[in-house]
């Protein structure tokens, strides 16, 4: 197989991801505030994306649960899994997280580094694409498989920097996958999952991810092969970037399920191999590029059209 001819004819098949829709998608649980855990913004934005996979013809599950945080903290968690084509046997997962963190820790400015983040990237761009892939779907209507779309909550609590007193522990992340995983809410398990994280920002590339290639490295093929076909091959370099603790790592270890994690890798960010905005309060609206947007969307329903 030369990879030169692969990367020559792009061959996209399935309908046209909106990036208008999307971006618009991102907007709207932006307007909401930061969704931040036991916040009202949180809860209004829950019942959003409850009620929009609803209106795309999902079933939808709410698995609440008191998750504690490395503080203690009881955080009010729902992970909401959004089934489209719920009676399919053949499934695959797709999934993000919906709470922004309440720290802009990483923030070169340290009077801001309490302050909660907007989390237009590192959160609702996730949601933003699951949500425009269930509209595409619906109005499409020929895609036989099952697709389970499932929005984490408490990701973003793990320890913050200024911190002293607690470890940076890997596990004080991903509450909520860690939650879904451990306790899975599902009759069929799909067959392999794609993580969406930060998959909006501007001068994004999806490298391959460390933890991924280790756990599913025939689902990071697919998914970068898809990604060649559908004409975004730039936008996802065949090289390894870091390994990356992530939603994705509690379902490989937990539930079993091959999960991939389409993450941004900046090598030339001095302020963070995750880019310039990561756990920022620059990460906004402004900083969202809707060609990034297109080039992961597109890439996705590449896979599923591919199956």
């Amino acid at each position: 197989d030369n990879s030169a001819d692969t990367v020559a004819t792009a061959k996209p098949v399935g309908p046209t991801f909106d990036a208008d829709s999307a971006y618009a998608f991102t907007a709207t649980q932006c307007d909401f505030g930061p969704r931040v855990m036991n916040s009202t913004a949180h809860e209004k934005c829950g019942k959003w994306i409850v009620d929009k996979f609803k209106e795309y013809g999902c079933e939808v599950q709410e698995q609440k649960a008191d998750l504690k945080a490395y503080d203690g903290t009881i955080l009010k968690s729902t992970n909401i899994i959004a089934h489209f084509n719920p009676n399919a046997k053949k499934r695959i997962l797709i999934c993000a997280h919906w709470d922004s963190r309440p720290w802009a820790d990483n923030d070169p400015d340290s009077t801001n580094h309490k302050k909660p983040v907007m989390a237009a990237n590192d959160g609702a761009s996730g949601v933003a694409v699951m949500l425009e892939l269930a509209r595409q779907l619906q109005a499409d209507k020929k895609l036989t498989v099952g697709v389970d779309f499932v929005c984490f909550d408490a990701e973003d609590w793990g320890v913050p920097r200024w911190e002293t007193q607690y470890p940076n522990a890997d596990d004080s992340w991903a509450l909520g996958a860690q939650y879904y995983a451990k306790n899975f809410p599902t009759a069929v398990k799909p067959e392999f999952g794609i993580l969406l994280d930060m998959v909006g920002g501007e001068g994004a590339q999806f490298y391959r991810e460390g933890m991924s290639v280790q756990f599913a490295s025939d689902v990071v093929n697919r998914v970068w092969e898809a990604a060649k076909a559908a004409g975004f091959g730039s936008y996802f370099p065949d090289a390894i970037g870091g390994m990356v603790t992530d939603d994705h790592v509690p379902v490989n270890q937990f539930a079993g399920i091959p999960t991939i994690d389409i993450i941004p890798y900046y090598p030339d960010c001095q302020q963070s191999s995750f880019g310039p905005t990561w756990h920022t309060v620059n990460d906004t609206m402004e900083h969202i590029d809707k060609n990034t947007l297109q080039a992961v969307g597109q890439t996705v329903i590449q896979v599923l059209y591919s199956l």
